[in-house]
């Protein structure tokens, strides 16, 4: 393993310990989250607000900076990249174990890069690509009520399929019907557990930056509502606050057009991945070697503004968890995690894909790795 390469320890705290520590909150059994026994609880994931741009933002969140403090955060995981991420949360297990590895990845029967958000097909099909039961499943066996709360359009996805299934899914169009739909369920009493999607800021921060106007005032409203919520939360009431990944904002002049450089794509069969987490799939005859002489290539160009990894280097620094058998071929033979603020971009073929996103994620960074956990009502930190 590389001196260089950034490691993840096995018993840092994730996404994949939230809903296993509610799951034992409700039955009143001693969790990783250090949660007390709660009857309904409401788990809150706020797609891309990192912890670095919500202090950065701090005066313009004041509900949620009352409750962020150095116990109050946690890793996201790796690739911090959202369907990776969101499996983890719903699974409770990390990359290597579900098998969402990137934004794209190798469906190796397939023999091609499909989108792990959008491409669902017969070639990667949502019940058992995402190879893990999740923790809704868990819940519906054991006879408690699970219920998601999210946008309409995602009601029947591919993803929802693969990570959200064993949940009742709750269309609610904005950010102040979600938390309303969330208190009528609250009403309703009983136990349970309800998780509460809001995309809107990871969506702007895409395409005007997590430093534009648009994006301050949704996380203004985000704020409003998360008061308001909190506020009657009554006995027995716990809610969480987190994030799948943080983000960053990278400049058009930061963009790195690696695939005109025969060093960089040499071998490379398929490039897949995000720009700031680009993997690359070598051909299955491959001659030995060829991927340590790739990264070898990548570290003598681009080492100063990414860690480049080997599959088994990443494998080995923990960046993915424990990795079964039948994921490890999904991820790339090198991987990309960009360091700096750049973006890489394969290019060829005049290959536009993503270049007009503003804010990105999907690397090591703290800015990309930490994330929020706030606790409010029976979850509230004395």
């Amino acid at each position: 393993m590389s001196p260089m390469l950034p490691t993840r320890a096995a018993d840092e705290l994730s996404l994949a310990d939230v809903l296993p520590s509610c799951v034992r909150s409700l039955a009143g059994e001693p969790n990783r989250l250090g949660l007390p026994r709660a009857d309904r609880v409401l788990v809150v994931l706020v797609d891309g607000l990192g912890t670095a741009a919500l202090r950065a933002r701090a005066g313009h969140a004041r509900a949620l900076m009352a409750g962020l403090t150095k116990r109050t955060t946690l890793s996201s995981g790796f690739p911090t990249t959202t369907a990776a991420a969101l499996a983890s949360l719903a699974t409770g297990t990390r990359p290597g174990e579900h098998g969402i590895v990137g934004y794209t990845a190798l469906v190796p029967e397939a023999g091609q890069v499909v989108n792990q958000l959008s491409g669902w097909s017969e070639a990667m099909p949502p019940e058992t690509w995402q190879r893990r039961t999740t923790v809704f499943e868990q819940l519906q066996d054991a006879g408690l009520r699970s219920s998601t709360i999210g946008p309409a359009k995602y009601a029947d996805s591919g993803l929802t399929r693969a990570i959200l299934r064993g949940a009742d899914y709750i269309p609610a169009a904005t950010i102040a019907d979600r938390f309303a739909a969330a208190r009528r369920l609250f009403d309703e009493g009983g136990r349970g557990l309800a998780y509460l999607y809001i995309p809107e800021l990871d969506q702007l921060a895409h395409s005007r930056g997590w430093e534009s106007d648009r994006w301050l005032a949704t996380l203004e409203l985000l704020d409003s509502e998360f008061a308001a919520f909190t506020a009657t939360l009554g006995r027995g009431e716990g809610l969480l606050l987190t994030a799948d990944h943080g983000v960053v904002d990278v400049p058009a002049t930061s963009q790195i057009l690696f695939g005109d450089d025969p060093a960089l794509i040499e071998g490379v069969e398929h490039v897949g991945g995000d720009p700031r987490c680009v993997q690359l799939y070598l051909a299955p005859d491959a001659p030995l070697g060829a991927a340590d002489r790739l990264a070898e290539s990548w570290r003598e160009r681009e080492g100063s503004r990414a860690w480049i990894a080997t599959r088994e280097e990443a494998i080995e620094a923990g960046w993915f968890g424990p990795v079964d058998p039948e994921v490890a071929p999904r991820i790339g033979d090198v991987i990309v995690a960009a360091r700096k603020l750049v973006a890489y971009y394969d290019g060829r073929n005049g290959d536009t894909t993503g270049r007009s996103m503003i804010g990105q994620h999907g690397s090591l960074t703290v800015e990309e790795t930490q994330v929020p956990l706030l606790r409010a009502g029976a979850y509230a930190l004395d």
